[in-house]
């Protein structure tokens, strides 16, 4: 009884959504903010799934071709995973081709990591041309550029005249051939891309003007990367020149594609996720999968590395345990130099590992950026190792042990700043990223030198 009732409640929720998801169709038939129906339509499509994931499959199957395709692109990676499985090839084929051809390659791409065979039917399905231009995008590393290159694009040659391109501009979008068309990319006989301009830009000149003479006149921006260039400058780039679109050419300058703000925005949030997530010493691809005993593997490798890190420490406490016997305030003490030494290395080491992220930090400049926060870590090490050893003068009436503590604050926040700084340059000169296991490393240098100079002092001055 209970059951059923349970049954009702989650289908009336069901048809509730229904009845919004049916009425963003019409809106998005009717032309009305197209992108942002297809988005409404996808997070409410996600809320169907989490109830029922064959009334989810259902109704995106009854979508029309274009509307599935724009809400298969903005659904999460599980979602898009139960649609690509329970949707045959043929059917996939045609979503595909109403899709740009960087999300047609994304999907392409996802269904060949569920089932092979079925990626090549799907190919095999697409129009010859789209599917050449697809298979070429799959071809590329998922950290390059090209792996994130849409081909539609508007261009114009250099002799012609801005009202001739406006008028292919009109067709192209008549034909459905083109969306997003914010910028006109200027290429000449051989399609050598020569500058990009906002099409804001147009407005301002006659439609009898040539576009040789606006070049020359006004100039435009040539800013340009290569398929293969890694994807983190195209994040460089777009943060360092203002730009929501990158044009794509090869080693000859010929024109290959473009880089969208959709996909810069989704690389750079994806770049600071893969920081926070390598920080803690988990995998982004792991968390967000429903599997979790993945995601309990890769947080049990980096547990299992700490564990060898804490044992080290306590290795070194052990070396001292008569120190400690003799001394009971060293173990009350003991814990505030670690985490003080752990808490200037993190700073440390988060300004670096970001710098080195946007780019900030060149292989020339690696001295100096240990320098400063050497200094940096040492002068607030002067600071707290003052004021900790009269608090530890006055805590346990030990004048000398202030003198310990406070020494043993310098030494473990000056190598704090030191390995904070160089851990993350040695691991990007090794070509791995630095955002992965820098704090374990770290929290294993600030607890061995802490317990070491603390208790080593200790042991030299007050025994």
């Amino acid at each position: 009884m209970a059951d059923n009732r349970k049954d009702r409640e989650a289908n009336k929720t069901i048809d509730d959504l229904i009845v919004d998801i049916e009425r963003r169709i019409k809106l998005f038939q009717e032309g009305i903010d197209e992108n942002a129906q297809a988005y409404e339509i996808a997070e409410l499509l996600e809320e169907v799934r989490e109830l029922n994931k064959e009334r989810y499959i259902e109704l995106l199957k009854s979508f029309p071709e274009d509307l599935k395709a724009d809400v298969l692109s903005e659904l999460s990676k599980n979602a898009q995973e139960d649609a690509l499985e329970a949707i045959d090839a043929k059917e996939l084929a045609d979503i595909i081709e109403e899709m740009d051809t960087d999300d047609a390659a994304d999907i392409v791409q996802q269904i060949e990591e569920l089932d092979e065979s079925k990626a090549k039917k799907v190919l095999n399905e697409i129009d010859e041309a789209e599917s050449k231009v697809i298979r070429a995008l799959i071809s590329y590393d998922e950290d390059e550029a090209g792996a994130y290159m849409q081909t539609e694009l508007f261009k114009a040659h250099i002799d012609e005249t801005i009202g001739e391109s406006i008028k292919r501009l009109k067709e192209l979008k008549n034909r459905e051939e083109l969306d997003n068309a914010y910028h006109v990319f200027i290429v000449d006989n051989k399609n050598r891309f020569l500058g990009m301009m906002p099409m804001e830009d147009l407005v301002l000149q006659g439609p009898n003007e040539v576009y040789r003479n606006v070049l020359e006149k006004e100039g435009a921006l040539t800013v340009t990367v290569k398929p293969n260039d890694p994807i983190d400058k195209v994040i460089e780039l777009a943060g360092n020149y203002n730009m929501n679109v990158i044009p794509v050419v090869d080693n000859w300058g010929i024109l290959l594609g473009r880089i969208t703000a959709d996909d810069i925005y989704d690389l750079m949030e994806k770049q600071a996720t893969d920081q926070i997530y390598g920080m803690a010493g988990v995998q982004e691809e792991s968390e967000e999968s429903e599997n979790i005993i993945k995601a309990g593997k890769t947080r049990a490798f980096w547990l299992g590395v700490n564990l060898i890190t804490a044992i080290a420490a306590s290795v070194v406490i052990g070396l001292f345990d008569s120190t400690i016997q003799s001394i009971v305030a060293l173990a009350v003490l003991m814990p505030i130099v670690a985490s003080m030494g752990g808490n200037a290395g993190t700073q440390s080491l988060t300004v670096t590992v970001r710098q080195l992220a946007l780019g900030d930090i060149d292989p020339t400049e690696a001295k100096q950026v240990i320098k400063k926060e050497v200094l940096l870590s040492l002068g607030n090490g002067l600071v707290y190792a003052v004021v900790m050893g009269l608090i530890a003068y006055f805590w346990f009436n030990m004048p000398m042990l202030g003198v310990v503590i406070g020494l043993s604050m310098i030494i473990n926040l000056f190598f704090a700043g030191f390995f904070g700084a160089l851990i993350p340059l040695v691991l990007k000169g090794l070509g791995i990223d630095p955002a992965v296991g820098s704090s374990v490393l770290l929290t294993t240098v600030t607890d061995v030198v802490g317990f070491f100079s603390f208790l080593g002092l200790a042991t030299l001055i007050l025994l």
